[in-house]
């Protein structure tokens, strides 16, 4: 049941982002970065936990599952650290993310040359 609810949970986000692109004049780079603060925003008030809880990868793969990690990452290291966490714990607890994603690039990058459109 739960690979149902990953990708139900999952695919709406999904849809919700394509409307978003299709039937209003933002960018994509402004709904990306909305998806992220929305994380963020729901992670914050604890209202994107029962939706992890529940569809598992389907909530934490697309971006507001990003967001979910920095303020999940910002609430840990304020507990931990006090105040400074607020500056480390986003980046501690997404630090493996993005490192797999730069050296993903890197390699990419060694073997791919890129073509202007």
């Amino acid at each position: 049941m739960t690979y149902i609810y990953a990708f139900l949970i999952g695919g709406l986000l999904c849809a919700i982002g394509q409307l978003l692109i299709d039937f209003t004049k933002l960018t994509p780079a402004r709904i990306l970065v909305s998806y992220v603060v929305a994380g963020c925003i729901l992670g914050a008030l604890g209202w994107y936990e029962p939706l992890v809880d529940t569809a598992g990868a389907g909530a934490t793969v697309p971006l507001t599952g990003f967001g979910y990690l920095l303020s999940t990452g910002v609430k840990e290291q304020v507990d931990s650290a006090g105040f400074t966490g607020i500056f480390t714990g986003g980046l501690t607890a997404a630090a493996g993310g993005i490192t797999a994603a730069m050296c993903f690039a890197f390699f990419f990058s060694l073997f791919f040359k890129s073509k202007p459109k």
